[in-house]
């Protein structure tokens, strides 16, 4: 089994870290049929926040008799001291937990540092030294932040977007985090849906010992191929290298990667989907993108105004309004047979 070590915080768990923010999307009895399989399938990473809705309820109501087996990672958006407090106390209550493994700030705009006026840093220290928290993290998806945030030594871990479609710039900051001996989480492993092959996906990441993928899961069938790589991983064959060339070529530069960041939108537009329905389009079952309801979804951005908010939002810098005008174009022309679904 691959394991990994999570830099300073001596933390060392199997190379198949749990996302659990998609569980949010089924019951809380199929949720924790799921969290506990995955535990007993030798998953013992998690993680979650207090943004992810009932995430948090669902792990604790499948992981309170299994405590001090696993590591608990979550994450906080707060960016007052009273916040905070709250944040961490309901995610304490809600995972059954007196305490984290992991905190993490969870993708905010700057790097807190002790001294800002937050005081938010502050609020990470008191809450180790009270023992509530064991490791202090920070996620983010502004390439700048990240750096800042591993060059000021103040964190323990970073968790990233981190896939085969990274650049130069992504994997020296995984680099960096092995220098300094943080630990590296890597959010995004299949980029929000657009890596279609676990395998070649796994195999990848394999080439870093100190990441930790992070797999968000939501469907029982999607476990098992995690789980099945524990005791055969995937190895980086010439088949799965040229199709990580071919999706390379496809997939990188401007595109949406569907963190949302950019939400919401005044006019209801639901933009971490539409701005990449072209892509998801020829990569996903076809019949899942052109429901009447997806339809009604894509039609939506007719109303776009042009306010630029989600532009100004994007971490990526993306030209947001362009690129759903785009997507439209090609749905529509999709829907009316004139392009291709399929590459």
């Amino acid at each position: 089994m691959d394991t990994v070590r999570l830099g300073k915080t001596g933390i060392v768990t199997s190379k198949n870290g749990f996302g659990a923010l998609p569980i949010q999307r089924v019951s809380d009895e199929e949720a924790v049929k799921i969290i506990r399989r995955a535990y007993d399938g030798g998953i013992t990473f998690f993680d979650t926040a207090r943004a992810y809705t009932d995430s948090e309820h669902k792990l604790g109501l499948a992981l309170k008799e299994a405590r001090g087996k696993v590591f608990l990672a979550s994450k906080t958006m707060s960016l007052t001291r009273e916040g905070f407090w709250k944040d961490l106390k309901t995610t304490l209550s809600e995972l059954q937990t007196d305490y984290l493994d992991l905190y993490q700030f969870h993708n905010p705009a700057v790097c807190p540092k002790p001294g800002d006026e937050s005081g938010i840093y502050e609020c990470m220290l008191e809450a180790k030294a009270q023992g509530k928290i064991r490791h202090i993290g920070i996620t983010n998806h502004r390439l700048k932040v990240a750096e800042e945030a591993i060059a000021s030594g103040l964190y323990d871990t970073l968790q990233f977007p981190f896939s085969y479609l990274a650049t130069e710039q992504d994997i020296a900051l995984v680099e960096a985090c092995r220098e300094a001996d943080m630990g590296f989480l890597a959010m995004k492993a299949m980029s929000g849906g657009l890596i279609n092959n676990s395998a070649a996906a796994y195999a990848y990441l394999a080439r870093y010992d100190n990441v930790l993928p992070i797999w968000g899961v939501q469907r029982m069938n999607e476990l098992e191929e995690f789980l099945s790589y524990m005791d055969c991983p995937p190895v980086l064959t010439e088949e799965l290298q040229a199709l990580i060339d071919k999706d390379r070529e496809e997939l990188q530069g401007d595109f949406c990667r569907g963190c949302g960041y950019c939400m919401p939108c005044p006019m209801g537009i639901e933009i971490n989907n539409c701005a990449r329905m072209s892509l998801m389009i020829r990569r996903a079952p076809a019949q899942l993108q052109l429901t009447p309801a997806m339809q009604e979804k894509m039609r939506k951005i007719k109303d776009c105004i042009h306010c630029n908010q989600c532009m100004n939002k994007c971490p990526y810098h993306l030209n947001t309004p362009e690129l759903l005008a785009k997507n439209l174009k090609d749905y529509e022309e999709i829907l009316a047979g004139k392009a291709r679904v399929t590459p």
